[in-house]
């Protein structure tokens, strides 16, 4: 009776799957902590082999921008807005605003900044990969 139980809980676990929105959500959310933690690789793990930023930023100088910004503040925060998700298919569209800042780690930060963002993404296996960004300054 109990194998029959633990296998009943194994199926429903590898048959249940985190819908498309939240695992959206929660791949940001990695994406943000990545980031605080001043992890440049996180960025370029998000990132699909053919993202594709402003003016032409590609992956790797997507990663080198993250790197540029980390090295040049001591303590990076950012915080989202709620989250615009738009899902289609194996495709994704997610806007939201950030508010960005940085410093040197004391009680207030050295620069602030809140962007406009909109995001595409695809699926790519079993993960969620950013395939373009746009971000634009609102103050």
């Amino acid at each position: 009776m109990f194998a029959c139980a633990l296998v009943g809980a194994w199926l429903f676990a590898a048959c249940s799957k985190t819908p498309p929105e939240e695992a959206l959500r929660q791949r940001l959310a990695e994406l943000r902590q990545g980031i605080e933690a001043r992890d440049a690789d996180a960025v370029e793990e998000a990132l699909a082999e053919d993202f594709i930023g402003p003016d032409g930023l590609d992956r790797t100088g997507a990663r080198r921008l993250a790197a540029l910004m980390l090295m040049r503040h001591d303590a990076v925060s950012l915080t989202f807005g709620p989250l615009d998700v738009r899902v289609r298919d194996r495709h994704a569209t997610v806007r939201f605003t950030a508010a960005a800042t940085g410093g040197s780690g004391r009680l207030l930060p050295d620069s602030a900044q809140i962007y406009d963002v909109e995001t595409g993404w695809r699926m790519e296996g079993d993960e969620w990969r950013m395939t373009s960004a746009d971000w634009k300054p609102e103050l």
